[in-house]
């Protein structure tokens, strides 16, 4: 037992399941052949008749009994063994390709066999292959299949992959291959989401809180989405538990009105404390404006950030900070604690402030925000863990409109950045490098500035290098011009009066970061342009279809579903919402629907 428990590790797997879906990727089928059938696999009884050398290899002439005729075999890696076993008068089972040549019958290299009339499972794995197929013969029983929870229809499955009764079935089941994948689709699906099931751990709440939010919605001076609705009403039923601490993620697309849902929820917690971590200075700033702006004036909120403090935070009822926050000796115990982009910090960040909080064995009710969209059959796997709400539309229609364009575009593309810049609108252009490199066809942020810094007052230039990245584009957001970038600006800054967006070589990034840059014009309902720039357009002479289909798509949820289709549809979050799951039969992109009765099984 001791010896399989480091074969399992070798394997990465954890579950009986993990092994049931090692698949072989090939067959040995050990019955003696009824013919003889040249270019094609045999196995034959044989007794060898004749044993020599010819230029230095192994060369024996069988007998072969059944059909009287005789087969010449050639060892060019002959081995004592060989000469061993191969005795002269000696009978044995030989498998291997025959062959015709000048009318006699040839096998190169043929092999041993010990048992007939059986068929052998071919494994690829990190362990021996002999160990491979002890632990699926100890392990993968149909009583043990039925324990992990499975029907008849896939246990049968899964045993006539493991232990197929005859070639005849292998063949069925090649036959009917498209229903054998969807029954290990669905057997994949099922044991993730177990295996999520099982990492989830509840505890009870702090407390629970029922503050007033309805007036604070109703005072509001614009109307919230019906989603913004219906995630609120789950976060009071969450909120109101105090058995169990809330354990929630909200993934809203960009533009969704996630703040208004953060504020709703410090409402809910009122008059207790709550606390917000943001993963930047400038998206906290923006987060303390918003929270001034919307929330009714006895609400006191105070923001901690490494730009410097407003507020007082010892006092206020809603505080929002960086992960300086963290290293505040004096935070207050607060009963409610809530994390923005939740995927910029690392697990042990958003466990410090949740510890920090605890109380023995209770926890602070726990909302994570999103906005990276994810695909539903995910959203749906990881309500396993915790419980997810979707936000999937917008509270007005962002009228951006999107297009490729390649060098020949760039004078069409000049005339409209001076015609944005009269109207006060701002540009933003997007490089994919700082500084110049032969790997790269396309100017660096260090190459370029000098052209738009000549032609263009207000010009503002930041990365991810930049210490002063944060002051810049406050700065920018007040009166600048253009802003030259790298994908810093991806997530969290609000720019108003931003309109146009060009993104040089917008190939060579995922469609969820193109989405996300996307994502910063047309905050306000303005119309709206967002500029795919790549060479390929014109060496190729055809638009490259991913960038085309991304220009045809606005939602993201369905951009989250496209990415996935370009890049390697096994991709999908894990239990930690970030660390990577590759599934080989599940396409997390199409299979919404396997997924769901998959999770209605377990539920």
């Amino acid at each position: 037992m001791e010896n399989d428990k480091k074969l399992f590790v070798k394997l990465k797997i954890t579950s009986l399941l993990d092994l049931a879906l090692i698949v072989p990727n090939s067959y040995d089928d050990t019955s003696l052949s009824q013919s003889i059938t040249a270019g094609k696999t045999g196995t034959f009884e044989a007794i060898v008749e004749d044993i020599g050398n010819l230029n230095g290899k192994l060369r024996i002439s069988f007998l072969l009994p059944k059909f009287h005729n005789r087969i010449s075999s050639i060892f060019f890696r002959a081995t004592p063994y060989h000469y061993q076993i191969f005795s002269k008068g000696s009978t044995h089972y030989i498998q291997g390709r025959v062959e015709e040549y000048n009318g006699y019958l040839q096998m190169t290299q043929p092999k041993s066999i010990k048992k007939i009339n059986h068929i052998i499972p071919k494994y690829k794995s990190a362990i021996k292959h002999c160990n491979l197929v002890e632990l699926i013969s100890k392990y993968i029983t149909e009583q043990n299949l039925y324990n992990e929870g499975l029907n008849n229809e896939e246990v049968a499955t899964l045993l006539s992959i493991h232990f197929p009764k005859d070639i005849n079935q292998i063949q069925e089941n090649n036959k009917f291959k498209n229903n054998i994948i969807e029954k290990l689709k669905f057997i994949e699906a099922y044991n993730h989401i177990k295996k999520l099931q099982s990492k989830r751990i509840d505890y009870p709440a702090l407390c629970s809180l029922d503050g007033e939010v309805d007036s604070f919605v109703d005072n509001l001076p614009f109307v919230l989405t019906r989603e913004q609705e219906k995630v609120i009403g789950e976060i009071r039923l969450d909120l109101n538990h105090s058995n169990k601490a809330c354990k929630r993620m909200v993934v809203g697309d960009v533009g969704s009105g996630k703040t208004m849902v953060i504020l709703a929820s410090v409402m809910m917690a009122y008059p207790q404390k709550s606390i917000l971590m943001a993963p930047t200075s400038l998206l906290a700033l923006q987060l303390y404006e918003e929270a001034c702006k919307y929330l009714p004036k006895h609400i006191k909120t105070a923001l901690v950030s490494q730009r410097g403090s407003q507020g007082d935070y010892t006092e206020a009822n809603f505080v929002i900070g960086t992960h300086a926050i963290l290293y505040k000796d004096d935070l207050p115990s607060v009963p409610l604690v809530m994390i923005d982009e939740q995927h910029r910090f690392g697990s042990k960040q958003r466990q410090m402030l949740e510890s920090m909080m605890s109380m023995s064995d209770k926890r602070p009710h726990f909302i994570q925000f999103s906005a990276t969209p994810i695909p539903r059959t995910q959203a749906m796997m990881q309500s396993a863990l915790l419980d997810v709400s979707l936000i999937l539309s917008t509270p007005f229609d962002r009228e951006v409109t999107s297009k490729i364009i390649g060098k020949s575009d760039f004078t069409n593309l000049m005339s409209h950045i001076k015609d944005e810049i009269t109207k006060k609108h701002q540009i933003l252009i997007i490089y994919p490098l700082v500084e110049q490199s032969s790997e790269v066809p396309y100017q660096s942020l260090d190459e370029s500035r000098d052209y738009w810094e000549k032609r263009f007052d207000n010009v503002f230039v930041t990365h991810g290098g930049d210490k002063e990245k944060e002051n810049k584009l406050i700065e920018f957001r007040e009166s600048g011009d253009i802003l030259l970038a790298t994908t810093v600006v991806e997530v969290g800054i609000s720019l108003p009066r931003l309109t146009t967006i060009v993104i040089v070589g917008a190939e060579r990034l995922g469609l969820a970061t193109l989405h996300q840059l996307r994502g910063r014009v047309g905050r306000n309902g303005l119309d709206s342009s967002c500029y795919l720039f790549t060479n390929d357009i014109e060496s190729t002479n055809k638009p490259l279809s991913r960038l085309n289909q991304f220009c045809n798509t606005t939602n993201g949820f369905d951009i989250a579903k496209l990415d996935l289709r370009f890049r390697d549809s096994g991709d999908i979050l894990d239990g930690t919402i970030q660390s990577g799951q590759k599934f080989k039969w599940l396409n997390m992109g199409e299979d919404e629907e396997i997924v769901a009765k998959a999770k209605s099984r377990i539920s």
